[in-house]
């Protein structure tokens, strides 16, 4: 017996019952139509039918008849085929969205559900678990982001990749989202450079406890806030609070949003045919994200920001992997088994043995500092980058070919200044002294002793 016939067997029993109770006088024809939830004249209706035609005349005559609003079977058929062919394994709710979206699908999404389990295309969900509460979002924007990856098969054909996503707590908007084959330190630089420099520093990042997140000495126990990794150094240099969370339900708005991506997230890049990591960080930044956002970000509690503008100049330098390293004798540093060379310098005539900084930027570039002052800049590879001259040239352009413009003169070269110490015009210079010989016709300087004997010679 299904659902249907049984409840109007209810009705039936039920509208008997009340019918007596009428005949009894103990209701009158108001009072039974209120309680079998009709009108009065409804109620006498069903009680002359009862009387002509018996309990059968009770009986809801729409029974076995199809409804005027029923689908038509082709398009039962048609959409059934859709999610066979190219939707298999999405869920209901990312399916009934695309239909309508690339379709002008005008069903609703309880019916296509009840299809497809009807089908047998879908399998009915299990029993939810204990109700647990949320903990609140933040009242506005910037004052806590999420970092976390999924490593998952988010490309058909391809080995699982890490996917690193950075959300924002009070609104659950994604800010940044990418492929790489492996989180780690680089990923990490890369994701939050995209975020700072697009909308300014946080308060505070809130991550789980990955080695290139926190130390830890004893797995399990607390992090050790003292010895910082490079992503600890670098939040603590920018003022930002570094939140460890030490279970996954502590995470749960990251993994919940990992389930939406998981169930979404690949099976649209398999309908596109999109096999590479470096298309699919494309689709992901340009089409997928603003859909995301819109369909699934919630307008936060306070409309202003706690985000910090901050110079993307600065961030460069700061959101990178820095080591201390001491110069070689050939004024040489050895990084990662790369030899970087570092060109003479003017300020001084060696680094031998000066305490020098590298820093490894997400680009996969190498810089060496001295102080706050860049030495030099490498590919990679560990060769230097020639940066090339930025001063303008004071060589006169050459005359311009076409016709109707004037010839340009040529730049007459400029006097040199006379020096500070150069005689002014029209005085003589003085006598030149010294050790040098004097001119042959000049008069030597007679002494008083030699002018003495002059003049007894005279007389």
């Amino acid at each position: 017996m299904d659902r249907t016939t049984w409840l109007q067997d209810r009705r039936m029993q039920k509208f008997r019952d009340v019918v007596s109770r009428w005949e009894r006088k103990e209701l009158s024809a108001q009072e039974a139509g209120e309680i079998l939830g009709m009108s009065e004249r409804q109620f006498r209706r069903y009680r002359r039918r009862y009387e002509e035609e018996g309990v059968s005349g009770l009986a809801d005559r729409r029974l076995g008849k199809a409804s005027v609003k029923r689908v038509p079977v082709d398009k039962i058929t048609w959409m059934l085929g859709q999610y066979r062919t190219h939707h298999m394994g999405w869920n209901v709710k990312h399916f009934h969205e695309h239909l309508q979206r690339q379709h002008n699908f005008a069903w609703g999404y309880t019916w296509t559900k009840t299809q497809l389990h009807a089908a047998g295309l879908v399998a009915r969900s299990g029993r939810r678990g204990p109700h647990r509460r949320k903990r609140p979002r933040k009242p506005c924007v910037g004052m806590m982001l999420h970092q976390d990856a999924s490593r998952f098969g988010w490309l058909e054909g391809a080995p699982d990749l890490d996917l690193v996503v950075t959300m924002d707590d009070a609104t659950g908007e994604i800010y940044s989202a990418f492929l790489v084959e492996e989180e780690g330190t680089v990923s990490t630089f890369r994701a939050l450079l995209e975020v700072f420099t697009a909308r300014g520093l946080p308060s505070s990042l809130y991550t789980d406890r990955g080695s290139h997140y926190f130390f830890t000495a004893t797995a399990g126990e607390a992090v050790d806030k003292e010895r910082l990794t490079q992503v600890g150094r670098a939040l603590a240099r920018l003022g930002i609070e570094h939140i460890p969370a030490y279970s996954p339900q502590a995470r749960g708005r990251s993994e919940r949003m990992f389930g939406t991506l998981q169930g979404r997230l690949p099976k649209e890049l398999s309908l596109f045919g999109i096999r590479d990591i470096e298309a699919a960080n494309r689709y992901i930044r340009e089409v997928y994200l603003p859909l995301h956002n819109d369909q699934f970000a919630v307008p936060p509690q306070i409309t202003e920001s706690a985000f910090v503008a901050v110079d993307p100049a600065s961030l460069v330098d700061i959101l990178c992997i820095e080591q201390n390293r001491v110069v070689a004798r050939d004024n040489t540093v050895a990084y990662e088994g790369r030899t970087l060379q570092l060109p003479q310098s003017p300020a001084r005539a060696h680094y031998v043995k000066a305490n020098v900084k590298v820093r490894e930027y997400p680009d996969d570039t190498l810089a060496v500092f001295h102080g706050p002052r860049r030495l030099a800049r490498y590919s990679a590879q560990g060769h230097e980058i020639v940066e090339v001259p930025t001063i303008p040239s004071r060589t006169p352009c050459s005359p311009p070919s076409r016709r109707g413009l004037a010839t340009l003169e040529c730049v007459a070269p400029t006097t040199r200044r006379p020096a500070l110490t150069a005689p002014a015009p029209g005085v003589t210079p003085p006598g030149q002294v010294g050790t040098k010989k004097r001119p042959s016709g000049r008069t030597k300087k007679l002494t008083k002793k030699k002018e003495a004997y002059a003049a007894a010679a005279s007389v």
